[in-house]
């Protein structure tokens, strides 16, 4: 059984589609939030992925700032006028649905978080010492999340007192061993210097995890973006992949 893996969508319908395309055939998805923010196609991408197979998905914070869970003040001023945008954008069935995705999601083998199991919506791991301390947050032997729009992967085996990163290279492949804390990257706005769209395949028959990039056509996104006026910083940075 395939899982599709995707984070960070963040209203780019374009990197979207062609990632479905690219990962061709999967059993489950698996979104690990922020279906809204900075890009212009919100209503288009929750749509999309309520329509794909044996979906589970959770809420970021962007999609909680969407619907007002969390404060416009605590974003910096670019991506405060984008939630007001998303906000207004947005259609009524979208919002409910963004309002009743759950912050973690516990199964059999595996979390979904946003941003860490410790705070799920707004937590970056960034190093080993706040992943360390994520992996005393839950109990299964792997750990899915998102948010800070980087492909990596904490390792954290019995016998070492503090987590131990892992960074990919291009397409990669690893076969899993407990326990770890694995993210696919940004779909929609990655941030590790290229552009490309980022997810993951996890076969969940042989635990193998594989990370992907695939192009897609920035130009096209960039311009539904100056058309809907929003901020040119996210536009920009779509082209350099920060």
């Amino acid at each position: 059984m395939r899982a599709l893996v995707i984070s960070d969508i963040h209203a780019n319908l374009t990197a979207l589609e062609t990632v479905l395309a690219d990962a061709n055939s999967f059993d489950v998805t698996w979104c690990l939030g922020d279906l809204v923010g900075y890009g212009p196609n919100p209503n288009e991408c929750i749509e999309r992925i309520r329509s794909l197979p044996n979906l589970q998905c959770i809420m970021g914070n962007h999609d909680a700032a969407a619907v007002g869970f969390i404060d416009v003040d605590a974003f910096n001023p670019d991506a405060r006028k984008t939630v007001l945008w998303t906000q207004e954008t947005l259609t009524p069935v979208n919002k409910q649905y963004l309002r009743n995705l759950p912050e973690r999601i516990n199964l059999e083998h595996i979390t979904l978080a946003h941003g860490s199991p410790y705070k799920p919506i707004w937590e970056y791991l960034l190093d080993t010492r706040a992943a360390t301390v994520s992996f005393e947050c839950f109990d299964t032997p792997y750990c899915l999340v998102g948010h800070t729009h980087l492909p990596v992967l904490f390792y954290l085996p019995d016998d070492r007192p503090t987590a131990q990163l892992v960074v990919p290279e291009h397409v990669s492949q690893m076969t899993l061993a407990p326990r770890a804390i694995l993210n696919p990257g940004s779909l929609g706005q990655p941030r590790d210097h290229d552009p490309r769209a980022a997810y993951a395949i996890l076969d969940l028959d042989n635990y193998t995890w594989e990370w992907h990039r695939v192009n897609y056509n920035i130009p096209e996104v960039q311009e539904r973006m100056r058309h809907e006026n929003l901020p040119e910083r996210h536009i920009a940075r779509l082209s350099a992949g920060w």
